[in-house]
């Protein structure tokens, strides 16, 4: 028995040992691995953020990319530790994600467009945008969709693909907007008086920008009236409230200098037969 067992501790102890310094070194990898990982997509967080040339909404997929990464290096490397051959792993790999994304286009259709969003940014995170004729405030840009809110406050979710697709008008963009505006008076009411009314409200409003000028021109002789185009330019904060008060001071104005603002009307002659 002594024998026999001096026999088996002289072959079994080198391969405990062996493997017991693989499965401790393994061990090892993994702890620092992650530890690594973890540690790295927290500094690639803190280095994207004081960056001014990097998005907000890409800094957490840099530091959840950077982790993945981290972590698949230290499982070949685990693997290794064993003695598998990790260069037949990445082919498998390699080939089981070429008929995943053969079978699922769509789905990376879309990570390759928000992808495209991410580094072109034809938008941010809190821009107001028209996408494809749909108005939003943008609340975050992922890898498969782009979420949105309208102004009603209802949640938007599109598709990534649908939104690169589509034309975006980021109303954001420039600080400098120029708000569209119509006026009609009546075919009896004196024009230059009624263009001097509307300048005079436009001069003393500070909102208005002095430069460039306002536009404010005879624009189509309609049907029912002469219209007035009007065509301000301020910051882009005050757009609407803008337009809001400035149609209200026009018509105020207009009622108060006896300037009509006709109703669409026809007029009818009736001829009588012998």
């Amino acid at each position: 028995m002594d024998v026999q067992f001096a026999e088996y501790s002289e072959t079994l102890l080198p391969m405990i040992v062996d493997h017991g310094l693989s499965v401790l070194g393994a061990i090892i990898i993994l702890i620092a691995g992650f530890i690594l990982a973890k540690w790295a997509a927290k500094k690639v967080a803190e280095r994207a953020s004081k960056s001014d040339s990097i998005d907000n909404t890409l800094i957490p997929i840099l530091a959840q990319v950077t982790r993945i990464f981290i972590i698949l290096v230290t499982i070949l490397a685990v693997l290794g530790q064993f003695g598998v051959e990790t260069t037949s792993i990445v082919a498998v790999l390699g080939a089981s994600a070429l008929a995943v994304g053969l079978a699922l286009q769509g789905t990376l259709s879309n990570i390759a467009a928000g992808v495209m969003l991410l580094m072109l940014r034809p938008f941010r995170v809190g821009d107001v945008v028209n996408i494809g004729g749909t108005f939003g405030v943008v609340d975050a840009i992922r890898l498969f969709t782009t979420e949105m809110h309208s102004f009603d406050n209802i949640g938007i979710s599109m598709p990534n693909s649908k939104v690169w697709g589509s034309e975006i008008q980021n109303l954001n963009r420039y600080e400098t907007r120029r708000v569209d505006m119509e006026f009609g008076i009546g075919y009896g009411d004196d024009m230059n008086k009624a263009i001097g009314i509307i300048r005079e409200i436009l001069d003393e409003d500070e909102r208005v920008h002095k430069e460039p000028e306002p536009l404010i021109a005879i624009s189509n002789l309609g049907d029912s009236s002469v219209e007035i185009r009007v065509r301000p330019w301020t910051h882009r904060s005050n757009v609407w409230p803008l337009r809001y008060d400035i149609t209200k001071k026009v018509k105020e104005s207009f009622d108060k200098n006896g300037v009509s603002i006709p109703f669409p009307q026809r007029d009818v002659h009736l001829f009588k037969e012998n």
